[in-house]
């Protein structure tokens, strides 16, 4: 799907049950618009390494999933 539009990613992610990790804030719209849609793990860490993400990402895991478990549609990562 890497070349594929949000429109195609969003879709699909809702028809598949999965929860889109991004940092592209038109997931964040699409997620306030369409309450039935996937949740969104919200990346907003700036340009990084993946060694660096993966870094600041593991201490709040936890968080991460009890949020999304909860329902929350849209997760902050900051």
């Amino acid at each position: 799907m890497g070349v594929a539009g949000d429109d195609v990613i969003w879709q699909h992610a809702a028809r598949s049950g999965a929860t889109l990790i991004s940092k592209d804030e038109d997931f964040v719209a699409f997620a306030t618009g369409d309450p039935t849609g996937p949740q969104v793990v919200w990346i907003r860490l700036g340009n990084i390494s993946n060694d660096a993400l993966w870094r600041a990402i593991d201490p709040q895991l936890d968080e991460i999933v009890q949020a999304l478990n909860a329902g929350e549609r849209i997760v902050e990562v900051v």
